[in-house]
């Protein structure tokens, strides 16, 4: 016989359902990109109970991969920075450290313009940042730069640095056109920040792009002084490094841990609403055609900048004047191919594209069978990977890009790797091809970023420490941004439910 509850009788749970007090706190992640993935591996870390909803049918944003002509190939991003610590950390952690590869030291070329392509295409100096020499004078910088281009970058070794190292609304092009001239920003700097951020440098705010170059350059007198000294704090060696078998597998990893710990990821699962409930949160959904609400604790947002503040707005109304402008996207053409000339890799592991080049839409060429040691051990003589991007903020509307067709497309990269290779490619010579496109995938840091970005996590901390937001388009362009970011938010958020220890894992 079961007694009834007294007033100083508390009801029994029913068997196998913990306490309230005892069960963990729940979390939504909204966003299943590489940030919401590593957002929820932080979470369910830290003892919380994590779902994941992802309005594709896949995870990994941008990290992608494909089979293509017989070979498993990145379909997204393909490289990480080795600045940091960051990924080759994490993929030690999810077992893929004996993965880490450098890619061909040969390193990549940049095309400039001129009437003769051919000798218009140089070996892209190293010893800097961002295309920032450390020592202009050096004959391969002074080759790219000519006689007149070369002095005024030397220039930049007396000129005083004045408020340049700390006043705001500085970019990376203000800062190199002023140091060191316009040949230096047109034909070294321009090309990397279009192939690193697909931005122009006059769009870039500098202290977002180069943490600590500005302050560096107070500190050591020169541009020139601040690049070098960045670039030798660096780890040794190179300044990216993949995976053997394709950074995808980081995504993969990932998706297979958070399962395994108990993360409830769901695809196809569009949020379609965030209201607040008492302390915490409702969230409604819709999957195939029905309407969902799900309770939770505390939610995180690690969607596309656009789709973030539309969500966001009716509980952070002031959040509206903070919403990012369009981004464009891009198109990736992949050619597979049977060209025994490029064997020897004339162009090391590819070319970057200045602006101005006639004739050439792409605005990067990535020889991915001449980078990685891996892919060419599984192509075998004469068969090449070639990877080929279009599509750049500022581009004009009719502009080769992602809204430009297959067909076309395929075209304008037989041409283009032609013309940058310096070995005619036909089509006779293709095995197989693909286009991928990255809709709104060029998120960048443009002047004033960071104080924008400080305004949003100011508004998002008044509403609630239950609420967090994570993402490319606050963080800033590629993985180490990404992850770091969305660790630093997931660990916050933690803090706020659960206080700053380490809770195990339910």
């Amino acid at each position: 016989m079961t007694r009834a509850a007294g007033p100083d009788r508390v009801p029994a749970e029913p068997a196998g359902v913990l306490p309230e007090r005892a069960r963990p706190r729940s979390v939504v992640v909204v966003g299943g990109g590489m940030a919401g993935l590593v957002a929820a591996r932080t979470l369910v870390e830290r003892g919380l109970r994590v779902t994941v909803l992802e309005r594709s049918d896949r995870f990994g944003g941008t990290v992608d991969s494909r089979v293509l002509g017989g070979f498993q190939l990145d379909s997204g991003a393909e490289s990480f920075s080795t600045r940091s610590a960051t990924v080759p950390a994490l993929a030690d952690e999810l077992g893929l450290g004996d993965r880490i590869v450098a890619p061909d030291a040969t390193g990549a070329w940049v095309q400039l313009p001129g009437r003769d392509l051919l000798a218009a295409a140089r070996p892209l100096p190293n010893s800097g940042v961002l295309g920032i020499p450390a020592d202009p004078s050096e004959p391969s910088i002074s080759a790219i730069l000519g006689r007149a281009g070369s002095l005024r970058a030397a220039r930049d070794k007396v000129l005083p640095v004045g408020t340049l190292a700390t006043r705001p609304g500085v970019s990376l092009g203000d800062l190199v056109r002023t140091r060191m001239g316009e040949e230096v920003l047109t034909r070294l700097v321009a090309p990397v920040a279009g192939g690193v951020f697909s931005a122009d440098p006059d769009d870039l705010d500098v202290d977002s792009v180069a943490p600590g170059l500005r302050s560096t350059m107070g500190r050591l007198g020169s541009l020139g002084a601040a690049a070098g000294a960045l670039r030798r704090a660096a780890p040794a060696g190179a300044a990216v490094g993949g995976l053997v078998g394709g950074i995808a597998q980081l995504r993969d990893a990932l998706v297979r841990q958070l399962r395994e710990d108990g993360v409830d990821l769901r695809s196809n699962e569009h949020v379609s609403g965030l209201a607040r409930s008492g302390s915490g949160w409702i969230v409604t959904t819709e999957h195939s055609a029905l309407s969902r609400r799900l309770p939770a604790d505390a939610v995180l947002v690690a969607t596309e900048g656009r789709g973030a503040v539309d969500l966001l707005v009716p509980a952070l109304p002031a959040l509206a004047e903070e919403r990012p402008d369009p981004v464009p996207g891009v198109a990736l053409v992949t050619l597979i191919v049977d060209v025994p000339e490029l064997d020897a890799r004339p162009r090391g592991t590819g070319v970057l594209v200045a602006r101005g080049v006639e004739g050439v839409a792409a605005k990067a060429l990535t020889h991915a069978t001449a980078k990685w040691a891996w892919l060419r051990e599984q192509a075998g003589p004469g068969s090449h990977v070639l990877r080929l991007s279009f599509g750049r903020v500022g581009d004009r509307p009719t502009a080769v890009g992602i809204e430009t067709p297959d067909d076309a497309l395929y075209r304008h990269a037989l041409a283009d790797a032609s013309t940058l290779l310096g070995v005619p490619v036909g089509e006779a010579d293709v095995l197989d091809w693909d286009v991928v496109r990255w809709a709104g995938a060029l998120p960048h840091a443009s002047v004033g970023h960071r104080e924008r970005v400080a305004r949003i996590r100011a508004l998002v901390a008044e509403q609630s420490a239950s609420l967090a937001v994570a993402g490319g388009w606050l963080a800033g362009t590629g993985l180490v941004a990404v992850i770091d970011d969305a660790r630093a938010r997931a660990d916050a958020l933690a803090d706020a439910l659960i206080g700053g220890g380490r809770t195990p894992a339910v």
